[in-house]
């Protein structure tokens, strides 16, 4: 028995997120039906991240067992024969027995891209938030860094998700622009159920003005989801990379 973690990229619009389900397409289980395809039988899988509905990954990590003989350069090229073309393995390499994709991460990089023009750009349809108002990127990075350090992120947790220890550890985040589109990357130890989004959302808000600028702190220690931004929409946001 070998033990191999598997680097995948893919474009999230078909799937309803990562984790299989009964009545929705998943990653998941388009990957799985691909292992099958290749090896005869479909290991047990564990994934790095529960990824929403619509969301994408430059980098998403899978764990495995592994029988037979197949060497990792040939299971990925096997497995990309069976792959849709929105789902790519980028990568395989064996690991120790008790790596875990989801539980060994250290820390995580979250991308969110905003197509910031007057205008809608076709081809960042569906993996970018099109927004029409100018944003001030220079800004949002500054007002971003009340948001670096550990702290509980409960009023930037959407209702719905199951963990009860809110506490986290950002320990970067930064704004650019390349044209018309600003990215924005967010580095920490874990992330909530659409943190990732409500910052992003609260960002524009307070580029707004419906939100107070200096504010983050405050929102910070309130708990108080009510006093975040809006929740951003899934199209612009990417699973980056994922350190171990």
């Amino acid at each position: 028995m070998r033990y191999v973690l598997l680097k995948l990229s893919f474009d999230g619009r078909p799937y309803h997120g990562w984790q299989i389900q009964k009545n929705a397409l998943t990653v998941q289980q388009v990957l799985q039906e691909a292992l099958a395809a290749v090896l005869g039988e479909a290991p047990p899988i564990k994934g790095c991240s529960r990824t929403d509905a619509g969301v994408h990954a430059i980098e998403f990590c899978v764990s495995m067992p592994l029988t037979g003989n197949i060497s990792c350069e040939s299971l990925v090229r096997a497995l990309n024969v069976h792959l849709p073309q929105s789902v790519a393995v980028k990568s395989c390499c064996e690991v120790d027995e008790d790596f875990h994709a989801r539980y060994s991460v250290k820390y995580k990089r979250y991308l969110y891209r905003i197509w910031n023009s007057p205008v809608r750009d076709p081809f960042s349809d569906g993996l970018a938030l099109h927004y029409p108002v100018h944003l001030d990127e220079k800004s949002m990075e500054e007002q971003a860094q009340q948001l670096i350090g550990r702290h509980d992120f409960s009023a930037f947790c959407a209702a719905g998700g199951s963990v009860e220890d809110k506490v986290r550890n950002i320990t970067e985040y930064t704004a650019c622009r390349n044209g018309d589109m600003i990215e924005l990357r967010i580095t920490a130890d874990g992330f909530l159920y659409n943190m990732v989004r409500i910052i992003t959302g609260t960002l524009i808000d307070i580029e707004r003005g419906r939100i107070p600028r200096g504010s983050i702190g405050e929102i910070i220690e309130s708990g108080d989801r009510s006093k975040a931004g809006f929740t951003a929409p899934p199209d612009g946001l990417y699973l980056e990379k994922v350190i171990y």
